[in-house]
């Protein structure tokens, strides 16, 4: 079924590619970085994330195959749209050492295992929490926001060698992290893409 774009969208992309070259970026590097700079009414987003198109690509194929996705807080998970996420943030709990956002991802990853996507977008303390476990994932869109523990989770992230989309800066949050997946569950599926 494909997603009917309603005209204010439609406009606001227009008025974004207006404002924003982006036809440098190959698709799904594209897709992502007009998405969360929709989502954020931020056009800084256009050179402060980063990611790689051929992980993309294999994410992309992931999800649409069928991939569990993984939010690290209900914002996120509200705005993932046209699929179901999980996410354990409610029965998770606190303790010495470890927050309730790290054990949400413990718990997450007891649940789906290896392959998942991973979409963080407000606990930097969840992604150090994924750091440490051998998930294996599809993809960690990991855009933390704050200025304890944010930029340096995310630049963890990068430096672990995981399929990422992160941003180098402080900023992030459920509403651009929930729009990076989305990019890629918006973006068309071509009859090439293999796992």
């Amino acid at each position: 079924m494909n997603r009917v774009i309603h005209p204010i969208e439609q406009e606001s992309f227009r008025r974004l590619r207006a404002r924003l070259d982006t036809s440098r970026f190959p698709p799904l590097t594209r897709a992502v970085v007009e998405r969360v700079v929709h989502s954020s009414a931020d056009l800084e987003y256009a050179a402060d994330l980063v990611m790689d198109e051929a992980e993309l690509e294999r994410a992309h194929a992931a999800l649409h195959a069928g991939a569990p996705v993984v939010a690290d807080v209900e914002m996120v998970a509200a705005g993932i749209t046209r699929r179901e996420t999980v996410c354990r943030l409610r029965e998770a709990r606190s303790g010495p050492g470890l927050t309730r956002s790290a054990h949400a991802v413990r718990l997450a990853y007891e649940e789906v295992g290896p392959g998942a996507l991973w979409v963080i977008g407000c606990a930097p303390t969840a992604l150090e929490e994924l750091l440490t476990l051998d998930a294996s994932p599809a993809l960690v869109i990991g855009l933390p926001v704050g200025f304890v523990g944010a930029a340096e989770s995310k630049a963890a992230l990068r430096e672990s060698g995981l399929p990422a989309v992160s941003n180098v800066s402080e900023k992030g949050g459920s509403a651009v992290a929930a729009a990076a997946l989305n990019a890629l569950l918006y973006h068309p599926v071509s009859t090439e893409e293999t796992l």
